[in-house]
Order: C-alpha cells, then structure tokens, then sequence
C-alpha cells in the first residue's frame, strides 16, 4: 500500500513538473499565414513575429497570432442614386491584414472579428452610398464597371489607413426598386416599337422612292424613243412589217373598190 501510494504521488508530481515546464516554455510557434503579436505584461510591442518559432520570455510575453492571409467578407447594402431610386447592392469583399501592421491593428482595432464588425462593414456601406449618388440609376446600369472601380479606388483608400489591403471587390448584384424595374420595362418596349414603326417607315420611304425611279426611268427611255423615231426609221420599220400586199381603196361616187395590187399587174 505505501509503494502504490508513493507511485501515485510521484505520478502526480510528474504531470504537475511536466505543466509547469509547458507553461515556462521560452518558445512561441507562429502559423503560416500568421503574424505574431508580441506583448510584454499586456502591452503591445513594436516587434511583430514571423512564421516559425520564437524564444520569448515565460510569464512576461506573451504572443496573439492573426491571420494575414486573404479573407472574404460579404456584405449587402442599400443606397440611394442620383435621381433618388432606392438600390441595394450585394458586395463581396477579399482583403487581409498588412503583415508587418498586425500589432497596431491588434492595438488600435483587435481580433480579425474586431475588424469585420468596426471597420470593414461600415467602410463598406459608406463607400458604397458615395459612390452610388454621383450616378443616376440608368447609369449604374450601363457604367457599372466605372462605378465598381470608384468603390474599389476609395475603399482601398479608406482601409489603408487601418492597416488593410484590399485584394478585390465584386458588386455580385445590383437590386432596383419594382417601380424602376417597371419604367425601365415599359422604356424597353417603347423603344421596340419606335425602332419597328421606323423600319416600317423607311420600308415604305425606300419602296415610293423606288417606284419614283422607275416611272423617271420610264419617261426617260420614252423620251430617248422618241428623239432617236426619224422618218427613215418608221418607214424601214413598216416595210419590215409590210406582207407584200397592197391595201384596197374605196373610192367615190359609185362606191368601187380599187385593188391596187391589180392595178400594178396591168402596167
């Protein structure tokens, strides 16, 4: 019984060495894709940790990690144009951490949720309503690649100055109000049918300026019959048409028919 005892002890004081040296370990692993926060009784210190191991100070520093690799964030938003249609946009937004800023941004913000919530978001939202109402809603539908690269320049202009770099921005959809939708609807097919009544106008244009140059055309070529029809040429043309038969006479007074063609054998 007192050899099972002092085996239970020792065991007991075993783990309890065996923690405490864990807890004193002067080492502290950084994770690829993080950045080391190094802090001295709290405070943040101007040091910031790279990836692999580092000796630190046991019970003195102590090491936060975040994580600088590229992180997606979504969000939707509303605003409102330059002609005041009510739009909402869904945004997806890729961005990370500046690697060698993570210890001001741990000091100044916080964890990567911190940063979400207090800056990203309502960076977002912001840059979006600005950039919205310089464009009326039409716009926003035909220069939807100029609006996306002004929401892209400010906001990564904006959350440059918290230590975030945005790596790109996608406005997935853009949502109008049904009442827009409507009227763009109803411009649609207005312009359809003025398009149809304009081809069915210069269908007709073209088919009366045809019929115009056909009957100039006409009169022209009787014009040209006319001027080149000489005397010799109705005679020629009536001797090729001549049978070789002389016509008959009706005479006077006694009403006799003279065949001229009898006439010409008796000579």
């Amino acid at each position: 019984m007192k050899k099972s005892k002092a085996f239970n002890n020792a065991g007991k004081l075993t783990a309890l060495l065996f923690l405490i040296t864990l807890f004193l370990t002067p080492f502290a692993i950084v994770n690829a894709g993080e950045r080391g926060v190094l802090m001295e009784f709290g405070k943040v210190q101007d040091r910031v940790l790279g990836e692999g191991i580092h000796v630190i100070v046991p019970v003195v520093n102590t090491v936060k990690r975040l994580s600088v690799r590229v992180q997606k964030q979504n969000i939707s938003a509303k605003a409102s144009s330059k002609d005041l249609q009510d739009i909402s946009t869904d945004v997806t937004l890729n961005w990370h951490i500046i690697p060698e800023q993570a210890n001001t941004i741990f000091q100044k913000i916080g964890d990567e949720n911190n940063v979400v919530d207090r800056i990203i978001n309502p960076a977002i939202e912001e840059v979006l309503k600005a950039v919205v109402a310089r464009y009326t809603a039409e716009e926003i539908i035909t220069k939807r690649g100029e609006m996306k690269a002004g929401v892209d320049e400010t906001l990564t202009n904006r959350l440059a100055n918290y230590h975030l770099a945005v790596d790109d921005i996608s406005l997935i959809h853009i949502h109008f109000s049904p009442k827009f939708n409507e009227a763009v609807e109803s411009k649609q097919v207005a312009a359809q049918e003025a398009k149809r009544a304009e081809f069915i106008a210069l269908k007709a244009s073209r088919e009366a300026e045809a019929k115009v140059n056909l009957a100039k055309g006409e009169a022209e070529a009787h014009r040209v019959l006319r001027e080149n029809l000489t005397p010799e040429i109705l005679e020629r043309q009536a001797l090729e048409k001549w049978d070789g038969k002389l016509p008959i006479i009706v005479g006077q007074g006694e009403q006799k028919l003279l065949n001229l063609t009898d006439f010409l054998k008796s000579y």
